[in-house]
């Protein structure tokens, strides 16, 4: 078992490492939100079939990284103070991918302190890896003909309108939130005469964001050393692929997944240089260091 943070770093390093910056944190929402517009802004200026692939490819990563952002805010690691975190995480990150901060935050802190069990409750997600080449085509068509989408969509409808549901006022209120996020990003489009992008968006939604996300839970637990090891280095994996990789499936430093479940108070932009000092104190002697998406998929399906 890899030793605690208090026994591998020192006080300064863990201090440093945890610390928080509004600096950086504004940099990769607005950065996102800026590259999500001008991809439904050239499809919008240019419409045709190039245009239309060029946001199906680029913009799964964008909404992606909304879904890292929420996550980081989840965490409280992402700006300074957590009322920061609360606002930007719910109406700028997950409200706009269908997404709530705290209903997410509860289930993947619970992920955090089951991780390496059986009672993991993302287990479902990866625990049949390694799977066929078969069953990868077929996962891979229902995410892109929309299917993984639309079952996504229904339960989060059917979660607001549903007769049997115990929290079905809130569940309505958290649905007009929703709506009302992507009404607002409709007229934004509207304003500069490109409102029927939004339909982009949601396309891309529905069909290769599921794909990408898919993509990401793979890498992250899918065929690791062991799934029901304590130790991180065994049940998550870390990614250093290229640099256009990681722009297409694993923004905002999601790739760091292992130092993540290592420290995960540590703000996604701060990942990095722990894994440096995870390198030179010698816990990565003994991993397998991914360099490749390709290279997780190879792991992942078997012939």
């Amino acid at each position: 078992m890899i030793k605690r943070p208090s026994e591998l770093l020192t006080r300064e390093e863990r201090a440093a490492l945890s610390r928080r910056s509004d600096i950086h944190a504004w940099g990769l929402v607005a950065g996102t939100w800026v590259l999500v517009l001008m991809l439904l802004g050239i499809a919008g200026l240019y419409p045709g079939i190039l245009t239309t692939l060029l946001v199906l490819l680029l913009l799964p990563g964008r909404q992606l990284s909304l879904a890292v952002l929420m996550h980081e805010a989840g965490h409280g690691s992402l700006f300074e103070r957590n009322s920061t975190n609360r606002w930007v995480g719910q109406w700028l990150c997950a409200l706009p991918t269908l997404a709530d901060l705290d209903s997410y935050a509860r289930g993947h802190l619970e992920h955090h302190r089951q991780a390496g069990t059986d009672a993991d409750p993302d287990l479902a997600n990866y625990h049949a890896y390694p799977i066929s080449r078969a069953s990868l085509h077929r996962k891979i068509i229902r995410d892109l003909t929309g299917q993984t989408g639309l079952k996504l969509l229904v339960a989060v409808i059917g979660g607001a309108t549903g007769i049997v549901s115990q929290g079905q006022r809130q569940n309505r209120s958290l649905l007009v939130k929703q709506l009302s996020t992507q009404l607002a990003l409709f007229v934004l489009l509207s304003l500069f005469g490109i409102g029927w992008t939004y339909w982009l968006w949601l396309a891309t939604f529905l069909t290769t964001f599921m794909l990408v996300i898919r993509l990401r839970q793979v890498a992250e637990h899918a065929a690791v050393p062991d799934l029901f090891d304590l130790d991180p280095r065994q049940n998550t994996r870390t990614v250093v692929a290229p640099v256009w990789q990681h722009f297409l499936l694993a923004p905002c430093y999601v790739n760091y997944h292992m130092e993540h479940h290592y420290m995960s108070g540590v703000p996604c932009y701060r990942l990095k240089h722990l894994r440096t000092l995870l390198k030179a104190r010698g816990c990565l002697d003994h991993v397998t260091e991914y360099t490749s998406y390709a290279q997780v998929l190879r792991a992942a399906v078997t012939s």
